[in-house]
């Protein structure tokens, strides 16, 4: 394909990304409005998130065996339709359940896009061009991350109300399966597959009950009772049950095992898992932070949102052009961690009082480093595997990530909620004592310390104590979330980088790299790329 024809097809694939990206940072700031709307409590609001984190977690493998059955065109056009279809029934949920099973249908159609954008592209471009490409797809991301909570906070505070946030998403959906339908003409190479079902349930399963341990645990029951612990060991069961199911049974696993026998697959999944923890677990929670903290409107806190996902566009873009004319990648994933784990630790410090804009610079300074590292270890195990494996591997990267993503906020919202209690508990007690709220004021509030209130509806001091509780709380998150971004950049610095394949032809090993030759005896050799020669077709550079 010459690029005018790569760019035509990337015109759809990058809306359909922008939908699937859109779905999660268009509600962001409307959460909040939702849970007091729907009556919600903190756990909740953390399913509101985890439900399409989960479902797109445990469907993204299943999606990527399905393009090797099955033209790769309508399975993104397919998964668009459950995406619009998810987001009708959100729009009309008339209480949490309802919502929290929308937004776990949504995730069907969000992850047949996560894992088929990135093969369909992979099935076009050379790994060495496709760091070119994937700077078009870091300005995608950080575009939808922009906008999202931009125009949730403006359907929030339109007459629209929340419920318009899930239908501003169907209309780009049409334009893409329309984009798509008139661009993207792959031929479809059928093979036999087996898809293991039994295999994707069971992972489902035993993460699901993680998640809900990790979610109701200190609210609903103890950490320490008979509960947890029935939970506890379920999960591990169905664990070790989808392992062996892996290793031993199914003929085409959701998580070929084989594929971590490389070091660059099994160190960058890894990372991932730690990227997806720090990164959704702690990052999901500053739409709180700035309506409940710091009194914000949903607009103001989407204008907030910019200092982030400005440092991210910009370092993804530079850094996939400039990977692109070298080839080398591990220095970008390097740097990028220490910027995301500086930023993680400073924005660890803040609280209901600290400035904004020193907010906004810490907020920079991890954009920065989200975007040189994202998309970038993707690459560099799509460089490091065969044409048949393409599918398999980048959907188990995208998996791992979903899946820290998933631990993460569902892990930190039990964190938040438990942090958030305890200290308005102990508040409303000093309080009531020290007589600036009457016990009168007090049972008039129709809500437990666990849910989240209306602010505005609060008598003064209770509404500065829950700021001043949420301010703590979030600053606290990122804390906890220092460690993991820690061992991702450990498991980064292990990669071994391998230049980038110019052609999509056999990945070069480990073991030939090491020896310094390809399969043929033939000198490695990677020869310069051209950015500038746009209609050099791939594959001619070798």
């Amino acid at each position: 394909m010459t690029h005018r024809e790569i760019m035509e097809a990337l015109t759809g694939l990058l809306l359909a990304m922008f939908v699937a990206m859109l779905s999660s940072t268009v509600v962001s700031n409307a959460l909040p409005a939702i849970v007091t709307d729907l009556h919600g409590s903190q756990t909740g609001y953390t399913w509101v998130v985890v439900a399409t984190l989960l479902t797109m977690t445990a469907t993204t493998p299943i999606w990527g065996k399905l393009a090797d059955l099955f033209s790769k065109k309508l399975l993104v056009q397919a998964a668009l339709v459950i995406f619009s279809i998810g987001s009708v029934v959100a729009a009309v949920a008339p209480n949490m359940g309802v919502l929290i099973g929308a937004r776990a249908f949504q995730g069907l159609g969000v992850g047949g896009l996560t894992a088929l954008v990135q093969v369909v592209i992979a099935s076009m471009v050379s790994p060495r061009e496709r760091g070119r490409y994937s700077g078009y797809i870091g300005a995608v991301f950080a575009t939808a991350t922009v906008s999202g909570p931009l125009l949730g906070g403006l359907v929030v505070d339109s007459p629209l109300g929340w419920r318009g946030c899930f239908i501003i998403g169907i209309p780009v959906a049409a334009i893409a399966f329309v984009v798509l339908q008139k661009t993207l003409h792959l031929p479809t190479i059928k093979r036999d597959v087996k898809i293991d079902y039994l295999g994707a349930t069971l992972i489902m399963a035993g993460i699901s009950l993680i998640l809900v341990w990790v979610s109701l645990a200190g609210t609903n029951f103890d950490w320490v009772s008979g509960t947890s612990a029935a939970l506890v060991a379920a999960s591990l069961v169905l664990i070790l049950g989808a392992l062996w199911v892996e290793a031993r049974v199914a003929a085409e696993p959701v998580i070929p095992l084989r594929l971590f026998r490389d070091r660059t697959t099994a160190l960058a999944t890894a990372a991932s898992v730690m990227i997806g923890v720090a990164m959704f677990g702690a990052t999901v929670y500053l739409s709180q932070y700035f309506q409940l903290a710091r009194g914000m409107s949903p607009t103001e806190a989407g204008l907030m949102s910019i200092a982030m996902v400005g440092g991210l566009l910009v370092s993804s873009i530079v850094s996939g052009r400039i990977i692109t004319r070298t080839g080398l990648w591990k220095r970008w994933l390097v740097g990028g961690m220490l910027f995301v784990i500086a930023g993680i630790a400073l924005l660890g410090t803040i609280d209901a009082e600290t400035p904004l804009w020193v907010v906004g610079g810490f907020m920079a300074l991890t954009g920065i480093g989200l975007g040189a590292t994202m998309q970038n270890l993707v690459l560099s195990v799509q460089n490091n595997t065969a044409p048949e494996d393409l599918g398999a591997a980048s959907s188990v990267v995208a998996m791992f990530r979903s899946i820290g993503g998933s631990a993460g906020v569902a892990a930190l919202g039990a964190v938040l909620a438990h942090q958030v209690t305890s200290s308005v508990k102990d508040g409303l007690g000093a309080l009531v004592s020290s007589g600036k709220v009457t016990p009168e004021q007090l049972a008039e509030m129709q809500h437990s310390t666990g849910d989240i209130p209306n602010l505005a509806t609060l008598p003064a001091p209770i509404r500065a104590l829950y700021e001043a509780s949420f301010g703590d709380a979030v600053g606290h998150l990122f804390t906890v979330a220092v460690p993991f971004a820690i061992v991702a950049f450990l498991c980064i610095l292990f990669i071994k980088e391998v230049p980038l394949r110019t052609s999509n032809g056999p990945a070069v090993t480990d073991s030939e790299i090491e020896a310094g030759v390809v399969a043929t005896g033939t000198p490695v050799d990677y020869p310069a790329y051209d950015a500038e020669d746009e209609d050099t077709r791939v594959g001619d550079r070798r």
